[in-house]
């Protein structure tokens, strides 16, 4: 997926100074490297925390560049900042909560110690899509399982133990379809306590900012304003589910009128095609999407016209799970 950005100007000097924060080879990672490798989410995380600040970088949403220096774009519109699950850290940095490097470092200790916690014990989880949400729910907790991810548009995710799994998968809740998702184990549940205690240690050695531009949370749809508190939603996330039907709530409350999703995309997007009717769409997949995103930044109405742009996270539920990320 790195491959066509190695191309940009400035991409590699990029990429080297992340391979360099997270002691990985991001260039190899984000090339050649088989899709064994990149499923360990201690790679995944820290690779797709960067797809999305380069994308951001091309886009000039935020100090993202390799200086550090303000890069942000003019437009007359409102930026909102989304990130699902990993990518609500990518969003934290663009809305200058945290520092590029920090955003690395943070991703590639949360993606370790979440591999270290699925390690632990064997768990999974599947995708649940269709049905009554009520009976899904119901279906989920009487599974024992937990509901580690509310999409909207009819998509829950749930996690737990192998066995649960295969005892909600048995008995599925009427008119629902359950897709098992390759992962390495319950992400957002109380099975990643070491991961977020072991959070905490490292959270305490960073300093945030206060977001200069509205950033929403995974854990209720919240706008949050200030930057300690935006910490320390990064590392409770791991072991709360990640609510982004209430995200969208928001987005619909806030006006928006046009999304980007950050590269690795598709997902939110489709969501969004769902939940948000009317509003224009910008998936960047590859960098031949960056002039549709540049031109939603260039024609979007004023914010005294009372319309906002919103811009989604790097991270997606499907393809995120189906390469074994959280």
């Amino acid at each position: 997926m790195l491959t066509p950005w190695l191309e940009l100007d400035g991409v590699p000097e990029q990429v080297a100074s992340f391979s360099e924060l997270s002691g990985l080879d991001l260039a190899r990672l984000g090339t050649t490297a088989d899709a064994d490798e990149i499923r360990d989410s201690a790679v995944t995380q820290p690779l797709v925390v960067a797809m999305g600040l380069i994308t951001a970088s091309q886009l000039r949403l935020g100090r993202i560049g390799e200086d550090g220096g303000e890069h942000q774009r003019a437009t007359g519109a409102e930026l909102v900042l989304a990130g699902h699950s990993v990518g609500e850290v990518t969003a934290a940095a663009i809305a200058g909560a945290l520092t590029p490097a920090q955003a690395i470092s943070f991703a590639t200790r949360r993606g370790t110690e979440m591999a270290a916690a699925c390690a632990a014990t064997p768990t999974s989880m599947v995708a649940l899509l269709g049905g009554d949400q009520d009976e899904v729910l119901a279906a989920v907790l009487q599974a024992g399982l937990t509901p580690a991810n509310r999409n909207g548009a009819g998509q829950i995710v749930a996690a737990g133990t192998l066995e649960a799994i295969a005892a909600l998968t048995e008995n599925p809740p009427p008119r629902s379809r359950i897709r098992p998702l390759q992962v390495a184990g319950a992400f957002h549940t109380s099975y990643m306590s070491s991961a977020e205690q072991n959070l905490r240690t490292v959270a305490a050695r960073l300093t945030p900012a206060d977001p200069t531009r509205k950033l929403l949370s995974n854990a209720d749809g919240a706008v949050v304003s200030d930057g300690a508190a935006v910490l320390d939603r990064l590392v409770a996330q791991v072991t709360r589910p990640v609510r982004w039907d209430l995200c969208l709530d928001t987005l619909r409350a806030l006006g928006v009128t046009g999304t980007i999703e950050l590269a690795p995309a598709g997902t939110l997007t489709g969501i969004a095609r769902r939940e948000l009717p009317g509003v224009r769409l910008v998936a960047v997949k590859s960098p031949a999407d960056l002039d549709a995103a540049h031109h939603l930044l260039a024609d979007h109405p004023a914010p005294e016209q009372d319309s906002r742009a919103a811009t989604s996270s790097s991270d997606q539920l499907v393809a995120q799970h189906a390469t074994g990320m959280s």
